[in-house]
């Protein structure tokens, strides 16, 4: 036994030990970032300026270097050249090849060509996916370091590459450096940036990939604090040529306003605020945010109707409501002052009791009410009845209010009181 032990003593380390030292050796010559750098340049001088040739150089060189490590080195090639140094420099003492983009002519069609020789490198090795992320949010960072032309590039392949969806919409995040943004560098970016990424898909497709990233609503921060307006934005914007974002921007900005104006409604009456606070604080929100009047209705009437737990009993649901509705009528008749706010509160009141089946039922008193609250009157309810009322629940809303309309006409032409007209 002693014997055995003895001889299995030695063997160990000089195993362990050769194949550590070979290790070592093999990481030192392959793990090399100059030698991959000189490699990767060589081989780029050869191609020229062929983008093809490019691609198919850099498929196969993956198989005998090492992408995975040097995934940095490769892309800072490909953008710059070479190698940067920390801010954006080119190290002087570095070989460098002017098969980049910073290199190339400053137009779309180059940089899309470019944008294939990406497309096709990552789809060949896709662990290189995060690295070019994380390479592109560096590459911004580094704005101030490179030239108005250099940026200008970046912008266009950045904005391309946004489009077909090599890139996603968080490295965006990168643009609201402090400094960046104070200098104007971050704005004057991002005009490049989005022209030529709506220019490969349209406002909807980028709005689409700004939301699932949280950034719909965060495009004001490419200004400082003290620009941070949506008349800023939008004059800035437009005047590059960029009116769509512009629009974009206004339209989510006022959706940002409106759900605020609900949540704050819906807080004033549970707590029971005078309807006189109420309108003033609507009105002034109103001319703030540049919100209509039928926008408004809308909002207040959801507002109104979440505040209940209504009853599931159809026979006792329209009771409630009225006694509700009746409580509320002086709310919205101070938002029903055009007769297009009247048609527009009629079609939720619509929408309402046909989704809500306990509310069938009810469509007709709650129209009554508001006529009697003056609310509603005579002009839209009969516009209502005649075209303008939705395809949702139609035949039993238009029978439920048949005889009410007929009254109506009667009312119009004898000048009848409302108290003749019998439910």
């Amino acid at each position: 036994r002693v014997s055995f032990m003895n001889n299995q003593k030695p063997q160990k380390p000089t195993l362990s030990g050769q194949r550590f030292k070979t290790r070592k050796r093999d990481e030192k010559e392959r793990f090399d970032p100059t030698q991959f750098q000189d490699c990767i340049i060589q081989g780029l001088s050869e191609t020229g300026t062929d983008l093809e040739a490019v691609a198919k150089f850099l498929d196969a060189s993956g198989a005998k270097l090492d992408y995975r490590r040097y995934a940095e080195t490769l892309f800072d090639i490909l953008v710059a050249g070479g190698m940067l140094a920390p801010g954006g420099t080119l190290a002087d003492d570095m070989t460098r090849t002017n098969v980049c983009v910073f290199a190339a002519q400053e137009d779309l069609e180059t940089m899309q060509a470019f944008a294939q020789v990406f497309n096709k490198l990552i789809r060949r090795y896709k662990y290189l996916e995060k690295g070019f992320e994380d390479e592109v949010k560096k590459l911004l960072l580094f704005l101030k370091g490179f030239s108005e032309s250099e940026r200008n590039k970046l912008a266009m392949l950045t904005g391309i590459l946004l489009a077909n969806g090599t890139l996603n919409a968080s490295i965006l995040n990168s643009l609201y450096n402090e400094n960046l943004v104070k200098e104007g560098v971050s704005a004057a970016f991002a005009v490049k940036l989005f022209k030529s990424w709506i220019n490969e898909k349209d406002i909807n497709a980028v709005a689409v990939s700004l939301r699932k990233v949280n950034m719909d609503n965060r495009l004001m921060e490419l200004f400082p604090a003290n620009k941070q307006s949506v008349e800023h934005f939008s004059k800035y914007f437009t005047e590059a040529g960029l009116k769509e974002l512009s629009e974009y921007v206004r339209n989510q900005q006022s959706i940002g306003a409106r759900k605020e104006l609900q949540k704050e409604l819906q807080e004033q009456m549970s707590r029971g605020d005078p309807f006189k606070d109420i309108i003033l604080y609507v009105k002034e929100e109103m001319k703030k945010n540049n919100i209509s009047e039928q926008t408004v209705v809308t909002i207040i009437w959801s507002s109104v109707m979440s505040t209940v737990e209504w009853n599931k009993k159809e026979e006792l649901v329209a009771e409630q409501a009225i006694k509700h509705l009746k409580q509320y009528s002086p709310l919205l008749a101070a938002f029903t002052t055009q007769g297009q706010s009247e048609l527009t509160l009629l079609l939720k009141i619509q929408e309402y009791c046909y989704d809500n089946i306990h509310f069938m039922k009810a469509f007709q008193k709650i129209v009554v009410l508001f006529y009697k609250a003056e609310v509603l009157s005579e002009e839209p309810i009969l516009k209502w009845y005649k075209d303008a009322h939705l395809a949702k629940g139609k035949s039993v809303f238009l029978e439920q209010m048949k005889k009410f309309v007929e009254w109506l006409k009667n009312a119009e032409e004898g000048n009848q009181q409302l108290s003749s007209y019998v439910e």
